[in-house]
């Protein structure tokens, strides 16, 4: 017998809106399919701002639960389905960062976690340049990318398949976004 579902399960690639709309109907394949995916990305993303491998998985799995409950909250008109899991992931570090747990146990480190930055032998930050505030001006589509390949050292091709952008999309915008951040930096 025929099951047109049983090829929706068996599929290993899912364009965006079919996996929103299997993912809002709580299929567990395409959840699956989300996880195995997007999670490495979510995870840089997350470890970039907690700081804490151990941490920044327990803040992953917050966030993909959040996702699970929420899915129906996601709207395609306001954004793609990454960028509104990576405002997720931001959200949910940004909480975890600020919360007095974090804060506790930031004040009762060790000293040996703090020797270095103490000594003031940190690399310098991109924060600290002011470079992620120039970056902020450019359009989303554009930022995302330079986040992706600059901040976070993802290739075009990783970014490409991370976005389901044809990666030729991915080369031309990267171009136009360092275009613009030029013109931003050198009037």
């Amino acid at each position: 017998m025929y099951k047109p579902n049983l090829l929706l399960e068996v599929a290993t690639k899912y364009s965006e809106s079919e996996l929103v709309r299997l993912l809002q109907k709580r299929g567990e394949q395409a959840f699956s399919y989300l996880y195995d995916n997007y999670s490495g990305a979510l995870l840089s993303i997350i470890f970039n701002i907690v700081k804490d491998e151990e941490l920044a998985n327990d803040v992953l799995q917050e966030v993909f639960v959040k996702i699970w409950r929420q899915a129906e909250s996601y709207d395609s008109s306001k954004g793609r389905l990454f960028t509104w899991m990576l405002n997720i992931a931001r959200n949910a570090s940004i909480d975890t960062i600020r919360s007095k747990s974090y804060q506790n146990s930031q004040k009762n480190r060790e000293l040996s976690e703090n020797v270095y930055s103490a000594a003031g032998v940190e690399q310098l930050q991109v924060d600290q340049i002011g470079l992620r505030k120039i970056v902020h001006q450019l359009k989303e589509e554009y930022r995302v990318l330079i986040d992706l390949s600059y901040f976070q050292g993802f290739t075009q091709d990783e970014i490409s398949k991370m976005l389901d952008i044809p990666l030729g999309t991915v080369k031309t915008r990267l171009r136009t976004a360092l275009i613009q951040l030029r013109g931003i930096i050198q009037p």
